[in-house]
């Protein structure tokens, strides 16, 4: 049905979800299926082909097909004695932990993908915004995770592991040397599967735990926005090729992707900040610092020596502290009254006496 729509969407250039559907459902009447499961895979379709669409104008692109047999629907779908029931007679039994996490009275299943050897199901909940009392910063590195919170309080995680795990792969891929394309393939699809089961076993660990560190003491989560730092370590920017490979298979993306997540399910606020800076400067007085050994950084303003790490995160929670909901009266915004006009940073510990008794300055 997908491979139809497609077709049809691409012939009679539909551009739009409602489009599509007018031109697409009276021609998946040979189909016996609910129409539930047509307008699932008439919603996908427009999906794939605006992809198309906008892939195709800077590059030249087949033209788009769905070949993974899948199942999709958001209508109908509901939890009865421990099964899963669709509509056209569909049931499927579930484990006694998904039951446990579908019984949830605030959950809500919202759609269902039946593949040929996995299920996923999509749910939504309403979430409660946390009253919030400090700001949790974290510094992602390629070897560790550092965080410190406006209390204080500095937590680092070992990433080590991935790092391992990538260098292995990468050994096994390069010792293999049978002139045989398909099996060359095969198997190093086998060790980038195996690496990335690992990388992700670590990175759900440590996201889980520093969004359940948030939620604890109630803070909001500060991250770095990373965004483009792969042109760092492109061919020709002065990096081995080694050095290359070991910073562009870094995982920034996927923790940062895992921590928004989860702390939203929690209701724990995600805010990113500029990079630029929060290495080279000095988190006591903003000076630039110079580098020494074993990863510390020195200042020349005000003598501090600290690891560039910690540096980093105690400035991450620094520029955090800027979202705070709660300002002080000298970061107020200056407003023009009706009648009376006052200075918030010169008046702020005087504003019930200037509002009624000063004129405007």
């Amino acid at each position: 049905m997908t491979n139809d729509c497609i077709r049809i969407g691409l012939a009679e250039g539909k551009t739009s979800l409602k489009a599509l559907s007018v031109a697409c459902y009276p021609k998946l009447k040979s189909y016996q299926l609910s129409s539930a499961y047509k307008l699932c895979a008439i919603s996908k379709a427009n999906g794939i082909i605006n992809r198309y669409r906008k892939l195709s104008r800077e590059h030249h692109m087949k033209t788009p097909y769905c070949s993974r047999k899948s199942l999709t629907t958001c209508y109908g779908v509901r939890v009865i004695n421990g099964a899963l029931r669709m509509r056209g007679g569909f049931s499927i039994p579930l484990n006694p932990h998904v039951i446990r996490f579908l019984s949830q009275t605030a959950l809500d299943v919202r759609s269902v993908t039946l593949t040929p050897d996995s299920i996923s199901i999509s749910v939504r909940k309403q979430v409660e915004p946390v009253k919030l009392s400090g700001i949790l910063g974290v510094d992602i590195n390629l070897n560790n995770v550092t965080t410190d919170d406006s209390s204080g309080r500095l937590q680092r995680y070992d990433l080590s592991k991935t790092c391992a795990a990538r260098v292995l792969s990468r050994r096994a891929k390069q010792g293999f040397r049978r002139n045989d394309s398909k099996i060359a393939k095969k198997i190093s699809k086998k060790y980038a599967k195996l690496e990335g089961t690992r990388v992700d076993w670590v990175l759900h660990n440590i996201s889980a735990s520093i969004v359940q560190r948030a939620k604890r003491n109630r803070q909001a989560i500060v991250m770095e926005n990373l965004k483009g730092i792969r042109q760092l370590y492109r061919k020709g920017n002065g990096q081995r090729r080694y050095q290359r490979w070991r910073f562009n298979s870094w995982s920034f993306a996927e923790l940062q992707r895992q921590i928004q997540y989860k702390a939203e399910w929690d209701g724990i606020p995600i805010i990113y900040v500029r990079p630029h800076g929060t290495t080279a400067r000095c988190s006591m007085c903003g000076h630039r610092v110079l580098p020494e050994e074993n990863r510390q950084l020195h200042c020349p303003n005000c003598h501090l020596t600290i690891d560039r790490d910690v540096n980093a995160a105690r400035n991450i929670v620094a520029r955090g502290l800027r979202f705070k909901p709660v300002g002080s009266a000298g970061e107020a915004m200056v407003q023009k009254p009706a009648q009376a006009a006052v200075i918030l940073k010169v008046d702020a510990d005087q504003l019930p006496s200037k509002l009624n008794n000063e004129p405007a300055r």
